[in-house]
């Protein structure tokens, strides 16, 4: 019994030390060989699983393989050795990485922070290698974004005929975000470049009578997911000029002349403390100078 443990202690310990002079000679082969290199770009979104293929020319037969992650750290993450797979290594991907048979390493559920450059190097039967590198890029998934209308000009005491509205998109800050809007029931479903505003995020719209269903929807998209939300803006327009519903103009006259008299009479008030003080001190220096007076230095 004890010989048989013994013969696979030396075994384990064989395939260990043939496994690591594996390696060393895959990364000798990378340094001193010629290699043909492919650069090539995944994109994919946190949550989500990547398949990050091995591709080689046609007749290589792949006897030994190699994963690592190249940026922003240096990793081994997968390798091919006598037919066997293994993945367990000590990397930020330990336990989110899977090499299938074709070599090819699925990489999830990802992270925001697992964007990076990864590498593949293979070694055929006749001692060739051959390297191919990818880029991952990760994203966050787009949120549904708020709009809000601001209403520029609304009817007065006249029926409401016409409305000039802004339409403005806000989503969270995440990268490469883009905004676009389209006219919804429409065949062109896009708008004119003269009525965006603040890289896209707002829109002009004048509407009529003819426009009350009109609806206006605002798309948010980065490379890999897209989300969108939808108004119409006539009913703002006909909530603003309704009857006990104060516009914008309205709050500007009153909240204008408002905030001038507050400031006209703190100004007043800071230059009356500054007389009262000046005369003050005037007063103090008058009986000062009267009281030396009536008693003179002996």
């Amino acid at each position: 019994m004890c010989w048989i443990l013994v013969v696979e202690g030396v075994r384990l310990l064989l395939r260990r030390r043939m496994a690591t002079c594996f390696l060393w000679n895959l990364l000798l082969w990378e340094a001193l060989i010629p290699m043909a290199v492919i650069g090539a770009q995944v994109l994919s979104k946190v949550g989500d699983s990547v398949l990050l293929v091995a591709e080689h020319p046609p007749g290589f037969q792949v006897r030994e393989a190699i994963w690592r992650s190249l940026w922003p750290s240096e990793e081994l993450l997968a390798t091919f050795f006598r037919g066997s797979l293994e993945t367990l290594y000590h990397s930020r991907f330990l336990g989110r990485a899977q090499l299938h048979s074709n070599l090819s390493l699925e990489l999830g559920p990802l992270q925001s922070r697992d964007s990076g450059n990864f590498s593949v190097l293979m070694v055929d039967t006749g001692g060739r290698a051959w390297t191919q590198t990818l880029q991952l890029k990760v994203y966050d998934a787009v949120p549904r974004p708020t709009v809000q209308v601001f209403i520029a000009v609304a009817g007065d005491a006249e029926p409401l005929k016409t409305c000039q509205a802004f339409l403005s998109c806000w989503a969270p800050n995440i990268s490469d975000i883009t905004y676009s809007w389209r006219r919804e029931g429409t065949v062109d479903f896009g708008v004119e470049p003269q009525s965006l505003f603040t890289d896209g995020q707002v829109l002009s719209v004048s509407l009529g009578l003819g426009d009350k269903d009109v609806a206006y929807s605002c798309i948010v998209s980065n490379p890999v997911s897209w989300d969108l939300a939808t108004v119409t803006p006539w009913e703002s327009c006909h909530h603003e000029a309704a009857p006990g519903n104060a516009s914008y103009k309205d709050m500007l006259l009153v909240v204008v002349p408002i905030s001038l008299l507050l400031f006209l009479v703190g100004l007043f008030f800071v230059w009356h403390c500054g007389l009262c003080s000046g005369k003050k001190k005037r007063d103090a220096c008058t009986d000062r100078v009267a009281a030396e007076t009536e008693n003179p230095l002996v």
